[in-house]
């Protein structure tokens, strides 16, 4: 007679072909051995290298450049957008500058102005 296997007494399930006991009810060794981090399940198996490891292993120095030259374009890209904004700064301020400028001459002229009508003091001479 066959008893199934619950969770909890999968670990009862008995030893396996390699000696050791199996905590679960189906042995899984060579359904998903490749995702294994167990070291005797990976040494059971030998493992190639896959094609496309192989043809990308050194990029080619077109590639290289290639990638280069994108990250280059990127950059001038950047480059143009910051300098941009750094323009419109430089004439947002020089407009406030010609402002103040501006405004500080109208000052110096009302401040000239208010001075010249100040009565004058008498001389010594005169208080004599």
């Amino acid at each position: 007679m066959i008893r199934p296997l619950t969770v909890a007494g999968a670990a009862q399930a008995g030893p396996t072909m390699f000696g050791g006991t199996s905590l679960l009810p189906v042995e899984l060794r060579y359904v998903n051995h490749t995702a294994s981090t167990n070291g005797a399940i990976l040494r059971a198996f030998q493992v190639h290298p896959s094609t496309i490891a192989g043809s990308m292993d050194a990029p080619s120095t077109t590639d290289q450049i290639a990638e280069r030259v994108e990250r280059l374009l990127l950059r001038h890209a950047e480059l143009q957008r910051t300098n941009a904004l750094l323009a419109s700064q430089v004439a947002s301020l020089t407009q406030e500058r010609d402002s103040l400028r501006s405004r500080l001459s109208a000052a110096r002229a009302r401040v000239d102005a208010l001075l010249e009508r100040l009565p004058t003091a008498p001389s010594p001479k005169d208080a004599e």
